[in-house]
């Protein structure tokens, strides 16, 4: 048997591996060869701080302004007007709005929004939150704490300001029920035999809370938050949509801006507010967005275009391409035609189409790219493309010429131009 002091040691002991295990302290593993190219690139310090802050969220969002129905400055003074309407001390939705000026910084626990300082980008509001913070789990002795294991991007999405929705759950403990607090942690992908990566989590598995749990280890650090379950373990694996898991604390405190000023505002990355920028798109131009969806960059450019000329949005899934079109209603833009259609299989060369059948290549088409319009034009490469009015299947064959016309761009993977 123990002795006193063992068996006064051992809860001490349990309490402080429960705090180093519900932490959020994320790593990247590099190639080793990456590894020793950049540190000898920017000196291995200098890379140690790369890594780590390319592990961490940023602290800030950015919110781009619809200039088609608003301002910059009216969308400030609407913030403020709904926090006073709501009598809300703390701001609307954890916000604290107030323009920020020059040395001024954030303290902690309150948000400021402020204009964009870059040239170009005056529609862009900047929202600073603050983090990352220390949890303290209330567990009690003896017992563990009642788990959720969420998808990497549902955790992005939770460590910008959202909530945890029900498709973006992958396991939980058993016997979660509506109103009881749980941990919220993240799987992330690792490294499997076929040399890709996948998360190995089989989506409904229960979790017991114990070192014998498959992939306990991989949590460890990646505790993202804590929040009260909405609806029971059954209920979260039987439904499609809802919340799952209202989040009251996380790691990274940020506003959320669901339901607000919709179709005003639209969250977004800045590299992609910068890409429609880049484009430089023109009214009663003709863009082919390849891999639309979500659209935040597909309405950014028809807003650019003030909404006159002609925007074809692609994606290979029919649920993307109905959320194109609603986001697009929303932000009241009418230029934005969207059709399902796999970008990878919409191109051949003419010698492919002759050897190969037409209906294996676009058969799930919801509507024609022709449909109500003319011939569709379009860059592939350095060849300008075009597509036959006639045709269903939307095939292009390449003419070989090597000028771009101004505003026409086919952009073939996601986030990229």
């Amino acid at each position: 048997s123990a002795s006193p002091a063992a068996a006064a040691a051992a809860p001490a002991a349990g309490a402080a591996a429960a705090t180093d295990r519900y932490t959020f302290r994320p790593g990247l593993r590099w190639q080793p060869e990456v590894e020793e190219y950049f540190a000898s690139a920017y000196g291995r310090d200098h890379f140690a701080r790369i890594s780590q802050a390319l592990a961490h969220p940023s602290c800030y969002s950015c919110i781009r302004v619809n200039t088609l129905k608003s301002t910059t400055h009216t969308v400030m003074q609407k913030l403020l007007k709904l926090v006073n309407q709501n009598g809300l001390s703390c701001g609307f939705n954890g916000l604290k709005i107030g323009e920020q000026n020059g040395g001024e910084q954030a303290h902690e626990g309150s948000y400021l929004v402020h204009k964009c300082p870059y040239s170009g980008l005056e529609n862009v509001l900047f929202i600073r939150g603050s983090g990352p913070h220390a949890l303290h789990y209330n567990d009690q002795p003896g017992h563990s704490m009642k788990e959720i294991i969420v998808s990497r991007k549902c955790a992005e999405s939770v460590l910008r300001g959202a909530q945890v929705y029900v498709p973006g759950v992958l396991a939980c403990s058993a016997h979660v029920e509506k109103g009881d607090k749980v941990a919220v942690s993240v799987a992330i992908e690792q490294p499997v035999k076929d040399s890709g990566w996948a998360v190995g989590i089989t989506r409904g598995i229960v979790l017991q809370g114990l070192q014998s749990d498959a992939h306990y280890e991989e949590r460890k650090g990646l505790y993202i938050g804590q929040g009260i379950a909405a609806m029971s373990r059954a209920g979260i694996f039987r439904v499609l949509h809802g919340v799952a898991v209202e989040m009251t604390e996380r790691v990274y405190k940020l506003p959320s801006f669901n339901d607000v000023l919709e179709g005003e505002i639209f969250l977004q990355n800045l590299p992609s507010i910068v890409a429609a920028r880049v484009l430089d798109p023109r009214p009663g131009e003709q863009i082919l967005d390849m891999c639309a969806a979500p659209g935040g960059k597909t309405t950014a450019i028809a807003i650019l275009m003030r909404d006159k000329g002609e925007i074809v949005a692609l994606d290979r899934s029919h649920n993307k391409v109905m959320g194109i079109l609603k986001l697009a209603d929303e932000m009241g833009l009418s230029c934005i035609r969207a059709y399902k259609l796999d970008a990878l299989k919409s191109v051949r060369k003419a010698y492919e189409e002759r050897n190969l059948g037409v209906a294996d290549n676009c058969s799930e088409a919801i509507v024609t790219l022709a449909e109500n319009s003319g011939p569709i034009r379009s860059i592939i490469g350095a060849g300008v493309t075009n597509a036959a009015e006639d045709s269903s299947t939307a095939i292009v064959e390449q003419t070989g010429k090597q000028h771009m016309p101004k505003g026409m761009l086919a952009r073939q993977t996601s986030g990229r131009i």
